[in-house]
């Protein structure tokens, strides 16, 4: 039997908010695509905006790992139960705006692999989660603009279904080879400067790339306990781990 949705707590969230959201996102990205060498500033006060917080708790309240905790042990479910969410949401706007905000380590679960292998699992707390899906609804629609049409890792609105149909599409024209590469170990090791650099050609707002960097420089505490410092790499399983991934794949893909 499957657990029931979680009630988020906060009701649920208007069209008129989302659609406030959307407007928004739209029109960053008619700007980003008009001209791809624009850089965006001024972007900080919509990551602390509480439209797209409220959107942000919504995203998460009702992501798959919604039940889960981080090293402060608390869940989406006690949030919403307590009654939690209008605060959650000022604390967070507030921690932003006066520079308090500080992200946590993510903590660390190993997921068995084929093979005898692990995956390490960085779970972020659920205030985390909120800041960083406010972050990337501000950043998506800008590094969108960069993306080939072909490209379909850590993209809105894109399956690995829809990879594979272009594959058939392809086969269907004369194509016979398919060239499967991947870089290994690329979410543990990629270089942090390089990122930054990639959200810097687009982004010229100091606030939002001090964010960005933050989340990547939170660190890791492990399931025994170990606190560790992330000079490389992201964490598997959190919101910002795809960003990081298309935020330099965008820019090399232009």
């Amino acid at each position: 039997m499957q657990d029931a949705p979680v009630n988020s707590g906060a009701g649920s969230l208007t069209s008129i908010i989302e659609g406030r959201v959307a407007r928004t996102q739209a029109k960053y990205h008619r700007w980003a695509m008009t001209d791809r060498d624009l850089r965006f500033g001024d972007l900080f006060n919509l990551v602390c905006h509480p439209d797209y917080l409220m959107v942000a708790w919504d995203h998460v309240a009702h992501n798959k790992g919604a039940r889960t905790s981080g090293i402060d042990g608390v869940t989406v479910r006690q949030i919403a139960e307590n009654g939690q969410v209008g605060a959650l949401i000022a604390g967070i706007a507030a921690s932003l705006k006066d520079g308090t905000y500080r992200p946590t380590p993510v903590k660390r679960r190993l997921i068995p692999k084929p093979g005898g292998k692990s995956r390490p699992l960085g779970i972020p707390t659920v205030t985390d989660r909120v800041v960083q899906q406010s972050l990337r609804m501000v950043l998506e629609p800008i590094f969108e603009a960069d993306f080939l049409p072909v490209s379909y890792g850590f993209r809105p609105k894109r399956r690995a279904h829809d990879a594979i149909a272009e594959i058939h599409h392809f086969a269907t024209r004369g194509y016979r080879w398919v060239l499967d590469a991947d870089i290994e170990g690329c979410f543990d090791n990629i270089d942090h400067q390089v990122v930054l650099d990639r959200v810097r050609q687009r982004i010229s707002d100091k606030k939002i790339v001090a964010l960005v960097r933050a989340f990547l420089k939170a660190g890791v505490i492990t399931e025994l306990g170990q606190s560790l410092e992330t000079d490389a790499g992201t964490p598997q399983g959190g919101i910002m781990t795809p960003p990081t991934q298309w935020a330099t794949s965008a820019s090399m893909s232009r």
